[in-house]
């Protein structure tokens, strides 16, 4: 709101200042006349509020400035009169043109009145299709009651929507189509719906099928996955039993402690184990089964159940005759056994979700079935394939598939204990191939040793030796350095190798369920039949060999002793591994003195049969001349050389036990007497001088003194 207090008039003090503040007070005045803001009538109330006379000379200021605005409009207006004047002219100019143009929109309108009437013909044509299309559009939201569109649609999307299809269909029969019973499209329909339904089925079945086929293809990632996931659950577990033993004699992080612990009590291992378990995927994370639930619901829908269930079973039983099936040369790698594992822990998968996922469509006596047809196929396959393998680490790595294949299977609800069963028969198979591998061990040990007393240096040497060995004596501990062990140098070396198939074999036993005492009797059992076939065989090989001589079977006999005597400490291994005591009933022992009994009875027998074989290798040089005068008046010279071999081969005999030494020299003077008598009785000797006897008498006189 305008003041009008401001806009007061301010009286002058002086004529020059009266005009100046009028001239100033009056221009506002006119300004805010000018002025749309302000209200004119507070901006004349106070002109006429201020002074008696001041209205006058407000008017007079107000007629200067209209004269000012006359003045500026007469200019504008004589500066444009001459473009008003031009325009006028123009408009002038344009009227003719604009009555010719008249005339054409005249003529143009008259044509497009009769061109116009064409159109408005075919335009009520238009408008009479439109009442057609309406009524169509009726009749189609009319025969919406029969949802021939939905089902159409339905069927059109057999891929998701064969069981909304055949819903669909059972409406129409049961609810619509007898509604309008009486159309001609309603019969057409109802006959339609059979075929539908038959093309239904034929779809289904055929992505049934499909579903077979990739499933047969998939079976190998199935079973791979399952098998991965039972191997670390049992590994998981083992960790955590190793750990709780170890937590029940340790804290649970310490000095004493090399595995820290988390804080739920597990080893960073198991720790990872159950990590990796957190994320189980099963079979339906990997499988789209929806084609055989699709297809279990439309055969059920459509009352064929039966044959849908036949069917599947049927086909199902060909895929596991197919999966059973080896390839010929599955033995030859470890890849191949467990390719043929995941196929079947696969297939086995598959019908353990089917099993459960769906109602009847196969039953847990339908699965036993199919599992002991496979288990017996599995089995002979099993036999057939490990027999053809030579490598004992190829046994052991199928022995651990087998566990492994075996707890899986066992893990969904299937018998097991055949597989374990086959797994002594494997066992069996893995010691044999055990067996060659450490006869080829033994047979190199024997070829490289050279069957003389190991030589010691110093102390380390000794306690080198000792440490590999156990080996006591105090006679020879009192010695100086250097010094010598009775021993070859094989004989440390055959008892480490005899503990390295002992843990060769303990390897097997792990994670068979077995308790210690079997494993303490396997254990001991294959290392007897070590001992017993192989070592001996080895040993009774060595000694026929030829190029063994007296020296050398004399070594083989020390060697077989002390190999006897460090039998006890094989016993307190095994007894160390197994923590069974060596007293239970029902303990076997080890037959490693009988072993090396017999062996060592072999080496003097073969001593014995050396020495008459030398004895006979220097008679055969006797040259007596029968029919000599007198005697040389001393002993032969082939009897001498046989003399100083035997004294020479009787000083290695101080070795042996004395009644290895006594037989050997007494079996030697025997065959020396015998073969000197037949020498005398031989038939082809006529006859015989007295010196030849002479000198006959002098042999056997040296024979008798030495």
């Amino acid at each position: 709101m305008y003041n009008s207090s401001s806009s007061s008039l301010k009286i002058p003090t002086s004529p020059q200042e009266e005009d100046k503040g009028e001239g100033k007070v009056y221009g506002n005045v006119l300004a805010e006349l000018e002025s749309v803001v302000l209200p004119l009538g507070t901006t004349l109330r106070s002109v006429y509020d201020d002074q008696p006379n001041a209205h006058k000379r407000f008017m007079e200021k107000l007629d200067a400035r209209i004269r000012n605005h006359d003045r500026e409009i007469e200019k504008m207006c004589n500066f444009h009169h001459q473009g008003f004047v031009d325009a006028i002219t123009e408009l002038l100019k344009v009227r003719a043109d604009a009555e010719k143009l008249m005339g054409q929109v005249s003529d143009t309108n008259r044509r497009l009145q009769d061109a116009g009437r064409e159109v408005t013909a075919q335009t009520e044509e238009v408008i009479r299709c439109r009442i057609q299309q309406r009524n169509m559009a009726t009749t189609v939201e009319k025969l919406q009651l029969c949802i021939p569109g939905k089902l159409m649609t339905d069927v059109n999307l057999f891929l998701f929507r064969y069981y909304s299809a055949l819903k669909t269909m059972e409406q129409l029969e049961n609810i619509y189509i007898p509604r309008v019973s009486q159309y001609r499209f309603c019969q057409i329909m109802a006959e339609t719906l059979p075929k539908l339904r038959e093309e239904i089925k034929e779809i289904s079945m055929s992505d049934l099928k499909d579903f077979l086929e990739s499933i047969r293809k998939h079976s190998d990632k199935i079973g791979e996955t399952a098998m991965r996931q039972a191997q670390q659950h049992r590994t998981f577990n083992s960790a955590v039993q190793k750990q709780v033993t170890l937590s029940c004699a340790k804290p649970l992080y310490g000095l004493n402690s090399r595995t820290p612990l988390h804080h739920n009590g597990l080893s960073a291992e198991a720790a990872d184990e159950e990590e990796m378990d957190e994320e189980v995927l099963t079979a339906q994370d990997l499988v789209d089964f929806s084609p055989v639930y699709r297809c279990l619901h439309i055969y059920t829908v459509l009352g064929d159940r039966e044959t849908f269930e036949n069917y599947y079973r049927k086909q199902r039983k060909k895929q596991a005759r197919l999966v059973l099936q080896p390839q010929s040369n599955m033995h030859e790698t470890v890849e191949g056994y467990r390719k043929y594992f995941n196929q079947i822990v696969g297939f086995f998968v598959v019908e353990d979700h089917i099993l459960h996922a769906t109602q009847g469509l196969v039953t847990r006596a339908f699965t036993d079935e199919l599992w002991n047809m496979a288990l017996s196929k599995i089995i002979a396959v099993l036999r057939t394939h490990s027999s053809y393998c030579n490598d004992p680490d190829l046994v052991l790595e199928l022995k651990n598939l087998i566990v492994i294949f075996a707890d899986t299977l066992q893990g969904y609800g299937f018998p097991v204990n055949r597989l374990f069963d086959l797994l002594f028969e494997v066992r069996d198979q893995y010691n044999e191939t055990l067996l060659k591998k450490w006869a080829l061990v033994f047979r190199d040990i024997f070829e490289q040793d050279n069957y003389s007393p190991i030589p010691v240096e110093n102390e380390e040497e000794y306690k080198a030796v000792v440490s590999r060995f156990p080996f006591h004596d105090a006679e020879i501990e009192k010695q100086q350095f250097p010094k010598k062990l009775p021993m070859s140098q094989s004989v440390p070396q055959i008892y480490s190798q005899v503990k390295e198939f002992i843990y060769a074999s303990l390897k097997f036993s792990e994670s068979l369920h077995r308790s210690s005492t079997e494993i303490d009797d396997m254990l001991r059992k294959s290392t007897n039949l070590l001992l017993t076939r192989t070592l001996s065989s080895c040993l009774q090989n060595l000694i026929k060999k030829p190029h063994i001589g007296l020296t050398e079977l004399v070594q083989i006999i020390i060697n077989t002793t002390h190999l006897e005597h460090a039998c006890k400490y094989l016993e307190d291994f095994i007894t160390n591994i197994t923590n069974v005591s060596p007293e239970t009933v029902h303990t076997t022992r080890l037959y490693g003195l009988s072993t090396f009994k017999d062996a060592r009875h072999a080496a003097e027998g073969e001593i014995y049969t050396k020495l008459n074989q030398k004895i006979d290798e220097f008679i055969q040089l006797a040259d007596y001349e029968w029919g000599m005068a007198e005697s040389d008046g001393r002993a032969s010279g082939y009897l001498m050389d046989l003399i100083n071999f035997l004294r020479s081969t009787f000083q290695v005999f101080t070795h042996l036990p004395g009644k290895v030494a006594q037989t050997a020299c007494m079996s030697s003077c025997k065959h020396l007497a015998t073969s000197l008598m037949q020498m005398l009785l031989d038939t082809e000797l006529k006859q015989i001088s007295m010196g030849a006897i002479q000198q006959f008498n002098l042999d056997v006189m040296q024979c008798e003194r030495e």
